[in-house]
This record gives C-alpha cells, structure tokens and sequence, in this order.
C-alpha cells in the first residue's frame, strides 16, 4: 500500500481547523480501513506565518494523534508558497500528495477517486469544479473571463482547477526542478507533463471563517499568472505601437495635404485628446515592461522560496 500525505496550508484558519482536522482524520482512517493507502500516510498542516492561534492547533493536533504533522514556517510567505513548503518538505516521505485548502470547500469525498486513478496508472489528478452555480453572479463571470484570458495568454492551465490535486512522488521531484520564485503552481504543474486525469466535484460553502482571496488578490493572482507564463502582453504593446506609428503617419500626410490646399487646421482638440491618450499609453507601456522587469530582477536574487521553521512529524 502507498503512503498517502495530505498538504493544507493555512493562514489564520483557526476558525476552521478543528472541524477540518475531524473531517479529513475519518476520511483518512477510511482509507487506511479499506485498505488502499498505508497506515503511516499523514495530515500536514503549513502554517503560513498566522496572527491567530493556528500553530498552537496544529501543536495540538499533532501531540494528540501522529496522524497529524505540521510545518511552521519563518513568515507569512503567501498561499502559493507555504504549499510549494508542504509539498516540498513531504516529497521523500510519500508515494502520493493530495493538496486542498483548509477551508474544505472542496469535496473530501472525492479524495477516493484520486487515489483510484493514482493506482490507474496517473500520476497527476485536478480535482475540478462541476460548476459554479452557487459562485455570485460576479465571481462566476471573473473566473470565466480568467480562464479564457489565460488561454489565449498561451498559458496551459486546467479549467475550473484551483490547487486541489494529487502528484506523485515523481511529479513532486519533477516540480522540485522548477526554480522561479513567481510561483504560479496551476501553471507549473501542466508543464510536469506526466500522464494525468481530472475527477469532477461539487464546490461547497465555506463553513466557518473568511475567505483569504478577496477581490484584490484575486486579481493580482490572475496577473501573477499571466505575466509569470506568457510574454503576449509585450508582443501587445508593440504591436499596439507599431499602429499607432502609422496612425501618425497617415494624419501627418492628411495634415500636409489640408495644408497645401489652403485649409484652416483646427487641431486644438485632436492634439490634446493625442497628448493625453498617447502619454496614458505610454505609461501603461512602461507599466507592463517594468512588471516583467519586477520579475527578473526577483529571480536573479535566488531568494529562498520559503524557510521552514519547524517540522513536527513521527513515524
């Protein structure tokens, strides 16, 4: 039987972890029962630098039942890189890593079917969102129009996915080989390559706590991808300029033109709206050229992508 881990990050998740501790110890001693993972398989909570008492739980949990094991990490280092720390940490340990978050929102139930298909021979499973029925209206247009951004961005990605998947043990040591510290894991982890599957769930309600991804990082993590994976916004912009250099070259040889036969050239408004609309462009340009830098220059420096702090495991 394989040695199955369970990879949650958390920050301030205190409100939730001792339901969610409960839920996935049945859901883990089921397995265990049926015999289709190793009773040495374990729950692993990172605590991702929390101002709560989330550590303290996690201590707790662990003190109580070897089932559970915790990383602490030195600081709040963001969702995807206190998962990159689970999953790296545990990678020689297991035979199989399933990572969710620790809000349960995604079925636990299915958590059966990935370790099937594992056994089926793949070695990477999405878990997938059948729909997004119970989203608000917003949030369901906000993700669709993110998937299909990032589809013609050229960035491979798995529609309707979050982080909820398993990888084996090669796929782990495969992504270990990935050193950017623009962690974009949905990105990432399709370019492993190895042969994979997605099993469908149905997304529940959150049923404590508040939810760590509010519109604004939502939408910094959707920038994140784009500029991590793909470099079409640079294309864009000089393709962008390229017309506008000749949209200036046609206006100048109307503007001549106007000019021999005698006609008075108005122009004060056309050359503000030109002024402003060109230096807004201009600055956008700058923008989006900086950001690229912005990452360059974070990758040259090889900062480590996070500093575990303290790992509580037995065997």
């Amino acid at each position: 039987m394989e040695i199955l881990y369970l990879v949650i990050p958390c920050y301030n998740e205190e409100a939730v972890l001792k339901e969610t501790s409960k839920r996935l110890k049945i859901k883990m001693e089921d397995l265990i029962k049926k015999k289709k993972i190793s009773k040495d398989s374990k729950i692993v909570f990172v605590n991702d630098g929390s101002k709560d008492n989330t550590w303290n739980l996690i201590k707790e949990f662990h003190q109580k039942d070897k089932l559970f094991s915790g990383i602490n990490l030195s600081r709040n280092r963001g969702h995807q890189n206190a998962l990159l720390a689970g999953l790296m940490t545990v990678k020689e340990e297991a035979d199989m890593v399933i990572s969710l978050d620790a809000d349960l929102q995604d079925d636990i139930d299915v958590i059966d079917q990935f370790v099937e298909e594992y056994y089926n021979g793949f070695d990477i499973v999405y878990g997938v969102r059948s729909s997004r029925k119970k989203d608000t209206f917003f949030k369901r247009n906000s993700a669709l129009m993110f998937y299909r951004m990032m589809e013609k961005m050229g960035v491979q990605i798995v529609y309707n996915h979050a982080d909820y998947r398993l990888m084996s043990k090669r796929t782990l040591n495969g992504l270990a080989e990935f050193k950017e510290v623009n962690l974009f894991l949905r990105g990432m982890v399709p370019l492993i390559g190895y042969k994979s599957t997605t099993v469908t769930y149905e997304r529940a309600e959150r049923f404590a706590g508040e939810s760590k991804y509010p519109l604004k990082k939502m939408l910094s993590f959707a920038f994140d991808g784009i500029t991590s994976f793909s470099i079409k916004p640079i294309r864009f912009i000089l393709f962008l300029g390229l017309f506008i250099f000749l949209s200036s070259i046609i206006i100048l040889i109307y503007a001549l033109i106007r000019y021999f036969k005698g006609a008075v050239i108005l122009g004060w408004t056309s050359l503000i709206v030109s002024i402003w609309a060109l230096g807004g462009l201009q600055l956008f340009a700058i923008g989006i050229i900086g950001e690229y830098i912005g990452k360059v220059y974070m990758e040259t420096k090889k900062r480590p992508r996070f500093i575990v702090e303290e790992y509580l495991n037995e065997k």
